[in-house]
């Protein structure tokens, strides 16, 4: 079973149907047992740092989420389910996970850039990974975002793009690996990748 856990956030749907789509089994679930027993675990959603943050530690989530990755368990996040790995969040002045070193920074708005970032972009693949096994270089994926990650560790970075300022767009370190777009709604590309992480090692 693949667990997609359940925090409170919207765009939880769209993520499970896209896993059954490819044929796996998808379950939206807040049970820490379900989560730590299952094959692999996503990490996706919309919404702010405070509240996500507020909603996994009032849930008991944060400390699971510590443990899948301790496990060594394959797991994967999608947009705030980047950012909240890192330690820090320039939204609301949050304390984040903390699993990945480095802090989540907000676009400067200009004239030429509206913040928050909603559209295609380019992502470029800047390292190796298995997520990326048929996916072109660069590709567009759908993003919508005002914050992007910033890692402290540069060889946590596989994919940049950027949006007035390069951005590390996906980061990978052991069993974890997270993007800031839409997986779920960047359409066949996007679901080649999440099919990749779905079917890796399998």
């Amino acid at each position: 079973m693949i667990a997609i856990i359940d925090y409170g956030a919207g765009n939880l749907t769209s993520v499970e149907r896209a896993v059954k789509y490819l044929g796996y089994d998808g379950k939206i679930t807040a049970d820490s047992q379900a989560i730590l027993g299952a094959e692999k675990v996503i990490f996706p959603g919309v919404g702010a740092a405070r509240a996500t943050m507020d909603n996994l530690n009032t849930a008991g989530l944060a400390e699971i989420l510590w443990k899948v990755y301790e496990s060594d368990k394959p797991m994967l996040g999608i947009c705030i389910g980047i950012q909240i790995l890192f330690e820090h969040s320039e939204e609301e002045n949050t304390e984040c996970l903390g699993i990945l070193p480095g802090v989540v920074k907000k676009y400067d708005a200009t004239p030429t850039r509206k913040v928050p970032q909603i559209g295609w972009n380019e992502v470029y693949q800047t390292g190796a990974h298995p997520i990326f096994q048929d996916v072109p270089n660069p590709a567009h994926f759908y993003f919508v975002n005002s914050y992007y990650p910033i890692p402290r560790d540069d060889s946590y970075i596989v994919g940049k793009t950027t949006y007035g300022v390069e951005f590390s767009s996906v980061v990978a370190h052991q069993n974890l690996i997270a993007t800031q777009f839409h997986l779920e709604k960047s359409g066949r590309i996007g679901l080649k990748m999440l099919d990749n992480f779905l079917g890796e090692a399998q």
